[in-house]
């Protein structure tokens, strides 16, 4: 197989062979993100127990409705546009022409809004695809649907992932396969999203492969994931005999750690080639800081103030939302307005002090125990 991972702080500059770096899997405004990971966190961190029980008890006084979080969202902060410059800038920073994939979940808006704008023609209308399947759910990267197509295509992966039916996917998968330009990517396979074990994770996610996997043209090596994972989805790869591809999956202000290389020009001519076996991939010198810390920053980055929010969600309460039992879906900040309930507060500003530069000092020294990244 004609593929090879090179690391940024052992490899020669990506100039010297390159003519373009391709960045795949990153998220705006538009994607909704699910809240579950809180229920997650909270088993381990008492301090986030507390204020998710808070918080249930105040939206109970206030709303006579138990609080469900596994039914909210928030978004990231950054608008299409924002959200492609941050990519674009760091691959020019290299010496290379930047195409930039960006894949919100289930939803199609930002590439479609960025294409009308003349630095943006070259944007592939891409999406992360939510596929239920049994008790849990997998993402599929689909890279550059056709203009007059996409909406239909669009129709059809929400009809499967809300009504789901493996005869209908695995129809909606053969038609996208059946572009040419189109590209299917197994994202993130090796990540428990939801919690299930590792054991029967695996499972599931063999079983996923073995039913759709003859339609998927590569697995991503995540630029978000840890290497223990990333380790996994090598030798997945390997035994399925598909090609890997990089996916930044940046959700914030960090750029995809992640990067495909290629001499192509286009995205069209790159998704050929990955469909043909061949794919340069790059890890970029910021995926070896502990994945810990790189998570807080995140963090860190999901509640700041924005103030030119396009939206006018500047406040992070703005950018999370929840659909209530009259049918209205509200925002934290409508739902419990300004005054912050004392646990939210003190994690709050926990967070923000962890942001101050002496302290990230002290946590750069304390996360840097990271894993070896070794090919």
């Amino acid at each position: 197989m004609p593929c090879h991972v090179a690391l940024q702080w052992t490899a020669e500059p990506p100039r010297r062979r390159f003519r373009t770096g391709v960045s795949l899997h990153s998220h705006t405004l538009h994607s909704k993100e699910s809240l579950d990971f809180i229920y997650y966190m909270s088993r381990g961190i008492p301090p986030l127990a507390a204020i998710v029980r808070q918080g249930e008890r105040q939206y109970k006084k206030t709303h006579s409705a138990p609080l469900n979080l596994a039914r909210g969202w928030w978004t990231p902060p950054l608008a299409p546009h924002d959200a492609f410059k941050v990519e674009r800038d760091q691959v020019q920073g290299f010496g290379l022409d930047a195409v930039v994939s960006i894949t919100d979940h289930d939803d199609i808006e930002a590439p479609v809004s960025l294409q009308l704008l003349e630095e943006c023609r070259g944007v592939p209308i891409s999406v992360e695809w939510t596929v239920p399947f049994g008790p849990t759910f997998f993402h599929l990267g689909i890279h550059n649907l056709a203009p007059a197509e996409a909406r239909m295509f669009y129709d059809e992966m929400e009809a499967c992932r809300k009504n789901p039916d493996p005869d209908h996917v695995t129809d909606v998968l053969a038609e996208l396969a059946a572009r040419p330009r189109t590209l299917i990517v197994f994202n993130h396979p090796s990540w428990d999203e939801i919690g299930l074990g590792r054991e029967l994770h695996t499972e599931y996610m063999r079983a996923f492969l073995r039913t759709y996997g003859q339609y998927f043209h590569a697995m991503e090596l995540n630029g978000l994931r840890p290497w223990s994972e990333n380790r996994n989805v090598l030798a997945l790869a390997a035994s399925a005999g598909k090609p890997l591809i990089s996916g930044g999956d940046r959700h914030t202000l960090e750029p995809a750690a992640a990067l495909n290389l290629t001499n192509a020009g286009t995205f069209s001519e790159f998704a050929e080639e990955v469909r043909a076996g061949w794919s340069d991939v790059i890890l970029l010198n910021h995926y070896r800081r502990a994945h810990g810390l790189r998570l807080l920053h995140g963090v860190i980055d999901a509640l700041r103030t924005y103030d030119r929010h396009p939206h006018g969600w500047k406040q992070w309460s703005d950018r999370v939302f929840y659909p209530c039992e009259d049918g209205c879906v509200r925002s934290l900040t409508e739902l419990f307005g300004q005054g912050t309930p004392l646990p939210v507060s003190v994690f709050l500003n926990a967070v923000r002090f962890a942001s101050a530069p002496q302290v990230q000092w002290i946590l750069n020294g304390a996360f840097r125990a990271g894993e070896e990244v070794i090919l």
